[in-house]
């Protein structure tokens, strides 16, 4: 077993376990040695010292007679600016937590910030330092959410480290990687990976092929279509969704008839997604016999009769005929009929109305909530953004009283299918309209940096909680939000709310000085976000 020179310890010891000998004493948590009586204090950090050594170096402990690795791989992408390279070290090195008391402070949360400055420096083609590579894996390994971020950013070197790792293993899966897209030019290549590869690579190479050549990606997968099992059936499915056209409708009218009810319901779904399509008409036919117009005295509203049964055609077609708990069979039934409906034939049932029309009519007994609901669906699926904007309506309305959904997950999904600026505009005027309280995932579908309309919009609402002279606790997450989103360029407009106010006389005490803390935050951490750019930006790097 290999030692260390100095103290005979033997080198594979854990750093926690050092760590743990350290905090408890070496007489009682001794570690094991080759030889002799157990090592002292100073002895352990002696070996303390050669084990961080290693762990910056990423080096495991070997047989002294070991090979020496192969050089590392080349990576021809250009070097980090000379800042930036700083920054990254800094960012990594940040261990931000909230000070005793779970007062958060005024700095800025540095492990917030490492997704942002990830995306940056790969959208400018940086490589990452060598010398950074073992504290970027080890970051990966500890947070998931930054693998995507990474791995890509490390390169061929860190996967080249990687493997002297057994901590960082799931670098080298195909899946941690994104599994790398394959060339497609050579058939024969593409041919023998997807009958040998690994499931990732498979799929990866599937995807790869849809985005060059549909039809060929379609006949590969009919090619092994029968001898894939379900679950694996299920995963090439889904991959249609990239490029789902009308050439796509007879593979997938042959999958209603798969033996795996997932597979089955996928299948419906992108038949549904296609508005022409066979599924698509058959589901129009049900639905439209079932929502009609009402015309008695000579005013139209919506009059429904939910289906009576769910026969083998509909559930071949993807209606799923048992209901979860505390739904009705016939709502249940009728809602997946006017989900899968092109959203067409409702203009030419009700005589050529608008989305914006159809969804003001009263609909009779009961049934707009259901009917709604299903339109709302309807209107995610096909991406139908006149549909989304009718069904989202005015964003002073209350949620409670909005002509389509008041949950707001359906809201955000909705406000996913209208444009970014679009989107931004609604969530702003609901913000000012209504406030913070509701408007978290609402945000979250805006795109990074919020436009000015919005980010102002947020700010206004913090700036109005404020004065009325509550926590700003309640409200963390969309400072969160706002350090992350707001355009760095607003950080000197919001200096005048780092001021502690006067506090009302029914103010919660010292939510002033809180409230002050927290916008300073925002503000320094809304210029470090200018200042990492600035650097990633080039400032006194390497000539490109």
């Amino acid at each position: 077993m290999p030692t260390t020179a100095m103290t005979g310890i033997p080198a594979n010891n854990a750093w926690d376990d050092l760590v743990t000998s350290a905090l408890l004493g070496t007489d009682r948590r001794p570690l094991p040695r080759s030889g002799g009586p157990a090592p002292g204090p100073a002895e352990l950090l002696g070996t303390a010292a050669v084990h961080t050594v290693r762990r910056r170096a990423a080096l495991r402990p070997g047989a002294p007679e070991a090979e020496p690795p192969a050089p590392a791989p080349a990576d021809p992408r250009p070097p980090l600016p000379a800042a930036a390279r700083r920054r990254l070290t800094q960012l990594l090195a940040g261990r931000s937590s909230p000070p005793s008391g779970g007062r958060r402070g005024t700095a800025p949360d540095l492990t917030e910030l490492i997704p942002q400055w990830l995306a940056s420096a790969s959208a400018h083609g940086y490589r990452a330092p060598a010398e950074l590579l073992p504290p970027l894996l080890d970051a990966a390994r500890a947070r998931t959410d930054l693998r995507p971020h990474i791995l890509p950013f490390a390169g061929p070197r860190g996967l080249w480290l990687a493997g002297f790792n057994p901590e960082w293993r799931f670098a080298l899966r195909p899946s941690a990687r994104g599994a790398q897209r394959p060339d497609t030019t050579d058939m024969d290549a593409v041919r023998l990976l997807w009958e040998e590869g690994l499931f990732a690579e498979r799929v990866a190479l599937l995807g790869a092929l849809r985005e060059q050549d549909p039809g060929e990606a379609r006949h590969l997968l009919l090619s092994t279509w029968p001898d894939e099992r379900a679950e694996d059936r299920l995963m090439f499915l889904d991959s249609l969704r990239s490029g789902l056209s009308h050439a796509d409708e007879d593979f997938l009218e042959q999958a209603l008839a798969d033996r795996s009810r997932n597979v089955r319901a996928t299948a419906a779904e992108l038949l549904s997604a296609l508005p022409g399509s066979r599924l698509a008409l058959r589901m129009a036919d049900r639905a439209t016999s079932c929502v009609n117009p009402d015309r008695t005295d000579g005013a139209v509203s919506v009059a429904v009769e939910a289906p009576h049964e769910c026969d083998a055609a509909m559930q071949r077609d993807g209606v799923v005929p048992a209901p979860p708990p505390g739904r009705g069979e016939r709502s249940w039934w009728l809602g997946q009929l006017v989900e899968a409906a092109p959203l067409e034939v409702w203009r030419g049932k009700f005589d050529g109305r608008t989305a914006q029309e159809l969804v003001s009519l009263p609909v009779a007994d009961g049934w707009a909530g259901e009917l709604h609901a299903a339109w709302c669906r309807a209107a995610m699926r096909q991406k139908d953004s006149e549909w989304a904007r009718a069904l989202l309506g005015a964003p002073s309305i209350p949620p409670a009283n909005g002509p389509g959904t008041a949950s707001l997950a359906e809201r955000s999904q909705l406000l996913a299918v209208l444009s970014p600026g679009e989107r931004a505009s609604w969530v702003a005027g609901f913000v000012s309209a209504h406030g913070l309280s509701e408007a978290f995932q609402l945000l979250g579908v805006c795109t990074v940096p919020w436009d000015r309309a919005l980010g102002r919009a947020v700010v206004d609402a913090l700036d109005i909680a404020r004065d009325a002279g509550s926590y700003p606790w309640s409200f963390s997450g969309v400072m969160g939000l706002a350090e992350r989103c707001l355009d760095p360029a607003e950080a000197d407009r919001l200096a005048v709310l780092t001021t502690t106010p006067d506090e009302p006389e029914d103010a919660s005490p010292g939510a002033g000085g809180y409230w002050s803390e927290a916008f300073q935050r925002l503000v320094s951490t809304l210029r470090l976000r200018a200042a990492m750019e600035a650097e990633l930006a080039g400032g006194d790097g390497p000539d490109r």
